[in-house]
């Protein structure tokens, strides 16, 4: 999907992300993979320069689930370390935290692509829960999951989300 980092558009990218994964039988990555979705758009968001518009990607193979987004600004993201009292700064930490692996690789055509793997096998995670942060139905933008899928009729092992 196309699409401006706006924080309205980041739960419609999250929702569509977690019916693409309902639809495959992979459940027990949709916490994982929203957060981790929602980090990387809020990165675009806050630092992408010289617009706000990319390109998220969700790939399946064989046990391996892969969420890629792709912008234009050509610097590469770096994992910061956030002051204790600092609201944000954590975002790459926490996918690092969540994810299998992760990483961020310039695009010849300008720009960048950073992504993060999630294991996929049969359906099952050997991730643990994200009480800590609790579920990605409530987003931090106020958008509450009603279940609809929206362009999210994906057959085939690799979407191309909207």
């Amino acid at each position: 999907m196309e699409l401006q980092a706006l924080p309205s558009r980041i739960g419609q990218v999250r929702r569509i992300l977690s019916a693409q994964l309902r639809y495959w039988h992979l459940d027990a990555l949709i916490d994982h993979a929203a957060l981790g979705v929602t980090e990387l758009l809020t990165n675009v968001h806050r630092h992408a320069e010289p617009d706000k518009s990319c390109t998220v990607e969700i790939e399946l193979l064989l046990d391996r689930l892969t969420v890629s987004v792709h912008d234009h600004d050509p610097r590469l993201p770096t994992v910061n370390e956030a002051e204790s009292f600092a609201t944000s700064g954590r975002g790459l930490a926490l996918i690092a935290a969540v994810s299998e692996s992760w990483g961020a690789r310039p695009i010849s055509d300008a720009g960048k692509v950073v992504w993060f793997t999630l294991p996929a096998a049969c359906g099952t995670s050997t991730l643990p829960p994200l009480a800590v942060y609790g579920s990605m139905t409530d987003g931090p933008f106020g958008d509450r999951h009603t279940g609809a899928a929206i362009g999210a009729d994906f057959p085939s092992g690799k979407a191309v989300v909207g």
